[in-house]
């Protein structure tokens, strides 16, 4: 699995994983339990992943959308 997006935003981080997914890949949000903890502050980033061979398109499918 390679990270390609880490963010604190919730909805861009929505908006990514929709997007990726539409595309046929399938997209893993981690972190997620850490900012339940903290109480969703924003104060730690979640990070959006992929399998290492989708990495290359899912950074490609980012860029076309000025996502990257």
């Amino acid at each position: 699995m390679e990270t390609i997006v880490a963010s604190t935003d919730t909805i861009r981080l929505s908006f990514l994983m929709a997007l990726l997914r539409d595309a046929g890949l399938a997209p893993v949000l981690l972190d997620q339990n850490i900012a339940a903890i903290e109480g969703n502050i924003g104060a730690f980033p979640r990070r959006i992943a992929v399998a290492t061979d989708e990495a290359a398109q899912a950074r490609r499918i980012l860029r076309e959308a000025g996502e990257a």
